[in-house]
């Protein structure tokens, strides 16, 4: 069972591409609009958009880096056993 959740809103994204600089395995610049994408991960839509995308992970690896250096702080990182938000 994972331990950790990986949140991405992604309409907030500025597409800066800080996470995929620092988490290229995790963080890809999607070439349709250029915001990041988590990879791997499950899309949750509102029409045709993406509005968040959700990953769990047992290791946080680089994308508590990833979340940290975020400028608009749209990644944020659940610890699924206590339900807290550590970013």
């Amino acid at each position: 069972m994972a331990d950790f959740k990986i949140e991405h809103d992604r309409p907030g994204c500025i597409g800066c591409g800080a996470c995929a600089a620092v988490a290229p395995e995790f963080w890809i610049m999607s070439s349709a609009d250029g915001k990041s994408d988590l990879v791997g991960s499950k899309h949750i839509k509102e029409g045709d958009a993406i509005v968040k995308e959700e990953l769990e992970m047992v290791d946080l690896k680089n994308n508590r880096e990833a979340a940290d250096c975020c400028p608009v702080n749209v990644i944020h990182i659940i610890d699924l056993k206590t339900g807290q938000k550590l970013i």
